[in-house]
């Protein structure tokens, strides 16, 4: 492909993802509070379904991937905004818990084939080892799904009320998120069918297992600062002032570290970005032990949102690299599942963890990524690939 068409791929992408996030997993972020409210639920049983979701979106992935193999990402990605939109549109219309579970097992459904893993399989559809490029462009525009998704739900939640909001994000999907995935290309790029047209094997050797663990292991701290991070730093000694200020530093450390991935660190093999990626929490953390959170609370936030934005290439470009694109697609479905389950259990765990602890929570989070980070150590990594 010419890159005037690389491009508008990255850019129907990066829109459709930046859309699939906003109006999936950042939602629970804003509506929550009112939707446990309004159905007169506490937040904790809110969250159990939204957690129930992430484990169904774990479940289906590796289908979800061999599906991308067999047939190309448009058709799934395209499946993925209908499943997302009535899932949303159930949401809207719940008036009790078990509305709101079905509802969101819904979008677990369609977050676990229309989100960054179906997408990167898509790119590997069609571009090869030459997808690195692709992979860390649209998750540059997608990194923005939080700046733009939150305030857009905020606003409408404010001035339309939380089930009008659903349904604004539903229309959404057919509206805009459909009629662009429709527009990606389709490829004769393909994994070659089993004889007996069962599922392909891919063996679970030392290298998948090391990788499985490796991104389950720092998605699990990723996704615990997400939801604690204010908390966490509260805990250590910053004010309510410091630690928001501190955690509004996340998402630009996030695109300015696939920034330099996309300049400097192409010229590597992508799993050295992956050693990075897990290396720079545990090292903001140490700067926070020693200088206090007063002083060093936004250094801390800063290292870890720019390792938390490499590490979202990486689940992609790492894969790509050690196997090649044959059954890419189900590879990352399988190394994405046990990810997805941690991050459905991390909230809950870390939260436990900084009732205990308070900031010695930092201690199970490093141990985590040190964890990680010798094991992507452990591998051995070949010649650096085409980006």
């Amino acid at each position: 492909m010419t890159a005037h068409n690389r491009l508008a791929v990255i850019l129907l992408l990066g829109t459709t993802q930046t859309l699939g996030w906003a109006s999936s997993f950042y939602l629970p972020a804003i509506l929550a509070d009112r939707i446990a409210n309004d159905l007169e639920m506490s937040s904790t049983w809110f969250f159990a379904a939204f957690s129930g979701a992430l484990v169904v979106s774990a479940l289906v992935g590796p289908r979800a991937g061999r599906t991308v193999d067999a047939v190309g990402g448009r058709e799934v990605l395209v499946v993925s905004n209908v499943i997302l939109a009535t899932g949303l549109a159930l949401l809207a219309f719940a008036h009790s818990q078990a509305m709101l579970w079905l509802a969101w097992l819904v979008l677990g459904l369609g977050m676990g084939i229309g989100l960054y893993d179906t997408a990167f399989a898509a790119l590997g559809r069609i571009y090869g080892l030459q997808a690195r490029s692709a992979i860390t462009g649209i998750t540059l525009l997608a990194g923005f799904a939080s700046t733009i998704g939150w305030p857009l739900t905020a606003w409408g939640a404010t001035g339309l009320g939380w089930r009008e909001t659903c349904l604004a994000w539903a229309t959404a999907h057919i509206v805009v998120g459909l009629p662009l995935n429709l527009l990606l290309p389709t490829s004769s790029r393909a994994s070659a069918p089993t004889d007996d047209g069962s599922k392909p094997h891919i063996p679970i050797d030392r290298a998948m297992l090391v990788l499985g663990f490796a991104f389950a292991a720092s998605w699990t701290v990723v996704t615990a600062m997400a939801v604690h991070l204010p908390r966490l730093l509260e805990a250590a000694g910053a004010s309510t002032v410091q630690a928001v200020a501190a955690g509004a530093l996340i998402g630009p450390s996030q695109v300015g570290a696939r920034l330099l991935e996309a300049g400097l660190m192409k010229r590597f093999h992508p799993m050295v970005s992956a050693r990075l990626s897990v290396a720079l929490h545990p090292v903001g953390a140490a700067v926070l032990g020693a200088f206090g959170a007063v002083a060093a609370s936004g250094v801390f936030t800063v290292l870890h949102g720019a390792g938390s934005g490499i590490l979202t290439i990486a689940r992609g470009t790492v894969p790509l690299a050690m196997f090649g694109p044959e059954n890419y697609g189900y590879r990352l479905g399988l190394l994405g599942a046990p990810s997805r389950i941690m991050m459905a259990a991390a909230p809950l765990l870390f939260g436990l963890l900084i009732d205990r602890y308070g900031a010695g929570a930092l201690f199970f989070s490093s141990g985590l990524s040190i964890a990680a980070l010798l094991g992507l150590c452990s591998l051995r990594i070949g010649k650096t690939v085409p980006s």
